[in-house]
């Protein structure tokens, strides 16, 4: 089945803000430690894949991956500052 385009629109610019916040996850280091940003980088390649899976499949609802990959970022940094003493 073909999608109309603007479907398609949707979709590529949900994953375009997904690679944005590469860059949050990217400038982790500076507050976690190394295993952290690992864990981070991991958790960010898996929600691509799951973007690119939804660009194929459901492509409106791939611009919900970049909001998923931000709230886990801020909420994993504000845990690990709360429980774990991370600090800048």
């Amino acid at each position: 089945m073909k999608r109309p385009w603007w479907q398609l629109a949707v979709g590529w610019i949900g994953l375009l803000l997904h690679l944005g916040t590469l860059v949050f996850y990217a400038a982790s280091g500076l507050v976690a430690p190394g295993w952290a940003v690992v864990l981070l980088l991991v958790v960010w390649a898996v929600l691509l894949g799951v973007a690119i899976w939804l660009l194929r499949t459901r492509p409106l609802w791939t611009p919900v991956v970049p909001i998923a990959a931000w709230v886990i970022w801020w909420s994993s940094l504000s845990a690990g500052e709360a429980w774990l003493n991370w600090t800048a």
